[in-house]
């Protein structure tokens, strides 16, 4: 498949690279173009952005989460059929886990055969700006640095100097010009962007950044440059899970201000798993469909702290299918609203209260980064004995409540976790864990969760009346 495509890359975060990235696919969509964006790394709310700005869904590559061969089919799934690809790097081009960069941005665009184009921040540089240009193209052999854009620039005189070092010392070509702002066009908060749902001038914004596009980049040049990106082979079909036998479950996921960061992905791997999912709110106190299992994604519940604790039907609605059986699924923001409060500021909101513990909401970051775990307690979702590689991004810390904390299904290797090195936690069929994962690097999940939805409707009362046991699997565990 021949897709023209190209990552925007930073020399850390805080370049300018979200910024650019959204004025380019507002500014190409505008045109008639249709863009798909991607995400490198573990991001929801950039994701979110991006997809507002493109039109399309956004969709995350991460190379600690999904190996390099999944990586490369999902892109060609997803990128199939579109004019371009726009992939928005994380942190520095050369940033990863370890010494020798695993898992950053230059891995991913390598991996796909992507040109980049740096994003660089030039507050107080000038000359300066060619040696980093150099430094960059020349640090790692099969990096194609394709182009710079120019962020944080002063003024005319500035731009001259930034523009006449670079056409001297390098053969990188200037694709852009971003001024520097009074202020960010889009809001920031603790993780970054302000999400796209609490941010009413959102759509204003992104229309303001398109047509800035025209007076910043080069649209023209960056276009050249995607479209002269090399063949890219077939890497085969992307691993998803196939249907379970018989009649589909019905498995609920809560998407409101408080829970919406969900990889699509995952949801995807739910419905072909053999699924059907209906959509849902802990906001609103109208009474639920019949569900036969429960996603709880993260998200902000600290910003609907009062509302969430408020919603007492829901609370008993979630309460009541906990205590019947109905396996639950709950990440980072869905575990802080199964406990039994949410602290904010010294002030406790009573939340759903499915688990024996507490989180206190932190001004600074509590966990945060790739995790890996081994599951070492046998559970509805995630094989006993398996290695789950993930993320966690969270501010919130967890304590028990009294001596009794439950029982945890994830031993942390890498990451925080909750307690003691521990995360995951499971009471009958309910889990939750900070840990997010991705159902791509974790096959067993979506198929392992429609199974247990199956089971639930299964044992729901006959025509007749009468009922098969609706008791949870019995729990192995191994040594911690």
């Amino acid at each position: 498949m021949n897709v023209p495509r190209l990552v925007l890359a930073g020399l850390s975060g805080g370049s300018g690279k979200t910024i650019a990235s959204l004025a380019l696919c507002r500014a190409w969509s505008a045109a008639g173009r249709r863009i798909k964006p991607f995400k490198k790394g573990p991001d929801y709310i950039d994701a979110a952005w991006l997809g507002l700005a493109a039109g399309e869904p956004t969709t995350n590559l991460d190379p600690h989460m999904l190996g390099p061969e999944v990586q490369a089919a999902l892109f060609a799934e997803k990128a199939q059929g579109f004019d371009a690809a726009v992939i928005e790097g994380n942190r520095g081009l050369f940033d990863g886990k370890d010494l020798m960069g695993t898992c950053s941005t230059a891995e991913l665009a390598r991996l796909l055969r992507c040109p980049v184009v740096l994003v660089l921040n030039c507050t107080k540089m000038t000359r300066t700006a060619a040696a980093v240009i150099l430094g960059c193209r020349g640090f790692e052999p099969g990096l194609e640095l394709s182009g710079v854009i120019l962020n944080q620039v002063a003024n005319d005189r500035h731009r001259s100097m930034l523009v006449k070092s670079i056409e001297a010392h390098t053969e990188v070509r200037v694709l852009g010009v971003m001024p520097r702002l009074a202020e960010n066009p889009i809001p920031e908060r603790h993780m970054g962007l302000v999400s796209d749902q609490e941010f009413e001038g959102r759509e204003r914004s992104l229309e303001d950044l398109g047509r800035a596009a025209g007076q910043w980049l080069d649209l023209d040049g960056l276009l050249a440059v995607a479209a002269a990106a090399p063949e890219f082979s077939d890497p085969g079909p992307v691993p998803w899970p196939g249907p379970i036998p018989g009649p589909a479950p019905v498995i609920g996921y809560v998407h409101d201000a408080a829970l919406w960061f969900y990889y699509p992905e995952n949801l995807e791997a739910l419905e072909r798993a053999g699924a059907r999912l209906v959509r849902l709110s802990l906001l609103d106190p109208a009474p639920w469909p019949e569900i036969h299992g429960l996603y709880l994604g993260g998200g902000f519940p600290e910003t609907q702290a009062r509302a969430l604790s408020e919603n007492l039907a829901v609370k008993n609605t979630v309460l009541g299918l906990v205590g019947a059986g109905l396996p639950v699924y709950a990440e980072c923001g869905g575990f802080m609203y199964l406990c039994a409060g949410l602290e904010i500021e010294g002030r406790e909101y009573p939340m759903a209260g499915v688990f024996p513990l507490s989180t206190r909401f932190c001004p600074r970051p509590q966990g945060l980064g790739y995790t890996e775990a081994e599951v070492v307690l046998d559970n509805p979702f995630l094989d006993l004995g398996t290695r789950v590689r993930g993320h966690e991004f969270h501010y919130s810390v967890c304590s028990a409540r009294g001596s009794q904390t439950g029982d945890f299904c994830l031993r942390m290797t890498r990451g925080q976790g909750m307690l003691f090195g521990l995360d995951g936690i499971l009471r009958r069929n309910a889990y939750a864990a900070y840990t997010h994962i991705h159902a791509l690097g974790a096959p067993c999940w979506a198929p392992n969760f429609a199974a247990a939805a199956k089971r639930f409707m299964d044992s729901r009362p006959s025509p007749a009346g009468q009922r098969v046991n609706a008791q949870p699997r019995k729990q192995r565990q191994k040594h911690v």
